[in-house]
């Protein structure tokens, strides 16, 4: 089966906590990575982990188990979460002139709301055609499983400097950013 870039990044982000924990040298982590991202099928790249801890293939894609409605709702209130807010407070301030006026007075906020508006209806109508909300909920999946991994490593490093494997001032291996 072909692999995505998900998962070629899945195996990019555990070779470099086998680096972190010392079990690749530098140049044999590069050699693993470049093959990881040059990497067509789960097969080649399983093969870049069969001899470390715990090394296993990364699922296909992120599992997200909310309904496709649940994931609409909250992708909708993502995408107009802050227009409803500020047109709320135009709103407001409109009708707060208003009652000081004693007098009904131009309705202005209609400016605001449609000029702003504009982007989020935009992406709402694309982006419900597409699928974006189940794409939005599977990077939002991502993106918390690389904190927690690098939660991981964090932790794991504390524990080396702690048992003496590491020096206190040793600084991390900085790796390069994902171009994704």
């Amino acid at each position: 089966m072909r692999a995505a870039d998900a998962d070629r990044q899945a195996v990019a982000d555990q070779l470099r906590v086998a680096l972190d924990e010392g079990r690749l040298e530098l140049h044999e982590y590069d050699e693993r990575l470049q093959r990881a991202y040059a990497a067509k099928t789960y097969g080649e790249l399983g093969g870049l982990l069969t001899d470390l801890p715990a090394a296993t293939v990364p699922d296909a894609s992120p599992v997200v188990t909310a309904s496709d409605r649940e994931l609409r709702r909250r992708w909708l209130a993502h995408v107009w979460g802050s227009w409803l807010p500020v047109v709320g407070t135009m709103v407001a301030i409109w009708a707060v002139t208003c009652l000081a006026a004693g007098e009904l007075t131009y309705f202005w906020p209609v400016w605001v709301a449609v000029a702003w508006g504009i982007g989020p209806v935009i992406a709402t109508t694309s982006g419900l055609a597409t699928g974006e909300p189940r794409r939005w909920a599977e990077k939002k999946v991502r993106k918390e499983r690389a904190r927690q991994l690098k939660r991981e490593r964090r932790a794991l490093r504390a524990e080396a400097i702690a048992r003496g494997e590491l020096p206190a001032g040793a600084a991390p291996v900085k790796e390069p950013k994902n171009t994704h």
